[in-house]
């Protein structure tokens, strides 16, 4: 691996002066009235102005981040709650109508057809058109406010803790315990894990209601129906539609489900239990400790970029960067937001990564999965706007799935034994098959909330388990555990913080298995197929991006059974 890293600078601005830091609309205000004020009396100028914008748009973004970033790494700090509060209340508001006369300044230009013609003004231009059909002004204290109110998940998911044999632990850390092969120890810290969600259930409902009824207000405002089409057309799902999503949702339940059944059949055997009960659905069947794959952050981090290394020294390189510039915030504390997150900065180019591990094989996945995000981030960072860096997440999601199996052969680097090894890679390949149907039950969930915004706690509870009866499994016992299965849906927190966010991991985690299919075929051209379609961030469609890889956007009955057929075969040579 080369010794000396070269840390990427900020590129020179032309726009924005060199020492401008975000502080007030105000200071923020003489830049963009520069842009409205501007005549564009040429395709040059018109493209001159474009590239200005996007330099602003990323000095906003980057600073956007950090602050998100800094509050979710310590929720319980004052300070970075407030700054990033201020850009919340003080900033965003002001922003979102002066973006959209920008929108507006940029679709009355008679040269835009000529951009048009140009690869990635096309989508872009498509997009803004689409931002200036869904504005509206009375939409923008509406999204102050939901934006303040997710706020409030990460801080009540950030306050959970229970005690563990004398231990405060985070929920995050609990969670081991349920992959211990003492049973009792397992049901023990399930319950406690659960009695801890639940004392929260009916603050955690009531902000959802709240979420709700603000989402529906705004598609009502911008003369949608419902909150579903409107973020349909806000997410630019402008390649599929929501039959599609019902497609895709019974494809899963006749070809994922059976499968499902079938291993939590094969568990229930050889755990040997007279019932498979919710806290038996972590543990190594054959009663083997749970798999340990590192003890530390510093050796998580390590055995990654050795990982991305050994598959291409540049993707080892894009890690070994964020390392040395303290840009990966990895193991799971007291204070911290939940979950994981790869967080990319407009300016520099290099993302940050967050994440709550402890020491599972899931945490490994997971710093695969983030990984394959930033790997994005560098092979998009040189594109010439910020918005063709701005990937869909049908694609974004597609780096860092492809990523996790891509990887598997060189997962020996956190696993010397070969029965370790072997088992590692069956876990995670049944995790996936797993994967679907949850993935399915959420995105079917959000279709029915969001459609029927009206509906009471004990319609959404009753929804909420007959969805997800159709996508579990027939063999888990959850008898006297009802209250425990009826708020399943709160540990989400995409249905709190990002709406609709949630069937791209299905969609994408197909395109996954075909890009991995490649892989296997002929590793050299699996791996460039899956960096050109990343490089191309989005400037082409979904579609097209998913072709540059050798792989289709498809999520057919017919497709997933044979994508499943190999997983199936994959994970019979182990």
């Amino acid at each position: 691996m080369a010794d000396v890293l070269e840390i990427p600078q900020r590129p020179t601005r032309k726009f924005v002066t060199e020492d401008f830091k975000v502080t007030t609309w105000e200071a923020l205000k003489p830049l963009f009235d520069n842009l409205l004020e501007r005549k564009l009396n040429s395709v040059q100028d018109l493209k001159k102005w474009f590239s200005d914008r996007s330099e602003i748009e990323s000095v906003l973004a980057e600073d956007m981040a950090w602050r998100y970033i800094r509050m979710t790494c310590y929720t319980d700090n004052e300070e970075y709650r407030k700054s990033y509060q201020d850009f919340i209340e003080n900033i965003q508001p002001q922003m979102a109508p002066v973006a959209d006369q920008l929108n507006k300044q940029a679709a009355a230009s008679p040269y835009l057809n000529d951009l048009a013609g140009k690869e990635g003004y096309d989508i872009m231009i498509r997009s803004l058109k689409k931002e200036i059909e869904i504005f509206r002004e009375a939409n923008v204290p509406l999204y102050t406010e939901i934006n303040t109110e997710t706020q409030k998940y990460a801080q009540l998911n950030g306050a959970m803790t229970i005690e563990v044999d004398g231990k405060e632990l985070t929920l995050q850390q609990a969670s081991v315990y349920l992959m211990s092969t003492d049973r009792a120890k397992r049901e023990e810290v399930y319950h406690k894990i659960s009695a801890r969600r639940l004392q929260d259930k009916d603050v955690l409902n009531d902000l959802f209601s709240t979420l709700i009824k603000l989402r529906h207000q705004v598609a009502v405002n911008a003369d949608f129906t419902n909150f579903r089409d409107y973020m349909f057309k806000a997410l630019g799902r402008f390649d599929y539609t929501p039959q599609d999503c019902f497609d895709f949702h019974e494809a899963i339940q006749h070809e994922v489900v059976p499968i499902l059944d079938k291993f939590s059949k094969e568990r229930k055997e050889a755990l040997g239990v007279s019932q498979l009960r919710p806290w038996d659905k972590a543990v190594d069947p054959e009663g083997r400790e749970a798999l340990k794959p590192f003890t530390s952050g510093k050796e998580l981090t390590d055995k990654t970029i050795e990982v991305f290394h050994r598959l291409d020294p540049f993707l080892g390189q894009c890690l070994a960067i964020m390392k040395a510039m303290g840009h990966l915030d990895l193991e799971s504390r007291k204070g911290k937001a939940p979950g994981g997150y790869n967080y990319p900065l407009a300016e520099i180019g290099v993302p940050f990564i967050f994440m709550n591990a402890t020491s599972t094989l899931r945490d490994m996945v997971t710093i695969m999965h983030e990984g394959g995000h930033a790997i994005h981030n560098f092979l998009t960072r040189d594109l010439e706007l910020n918005e063709f860096k701005s990937t869909p997440s049908e694609v974004a999601e597609l780096a860092s799935m492809s990523m996790e199996l891509i990887s598997l052969d060189h997962w020996d680097v956190f696993f010397t034994d070969e029965a370790e090894l072997k088992r590692a890679k069956r876990e995670h390949l049944e995790d996936i098959i797993e994967t679907l149907p949850w993935v399915a039950t959420i995105d079917r969930f959000q279709h029915w909330l969001y459609t029927h915004p009206q509906h009471t706690l004990e319609q959404r509870t009753q929804q909420w388990n007959a969805i997800f009866d159709q996508f579990a499994d027939t063999v888990t016992d959850w008898s006297s555990l009802q209250a425990a299965k009826d708020y399943l849906w709160q540990k989400q927190l995409h249905l709190y913080e990002v709406p609709f966010y949630y069937i791209e991991y299905g969609m994408a985690q197909l395109g996954a298995i075909a890009v991995w299919r490649n892989f296997r075929k002929n590793p050299a051209k699996g791996l460039a197929g899956y960096q050109n379609a990343l490089k191309l961030g989005y400037i082409r469609s979904i579609p097209e991006i998913y072709k540059a890889a050798g792989i289709e956007f498809n999520f057919s009955r017919a497709y997933i059974k044979e994508l499943m057929d190999f997983v199936r075969e994959e994970l019979a040579k182990i």
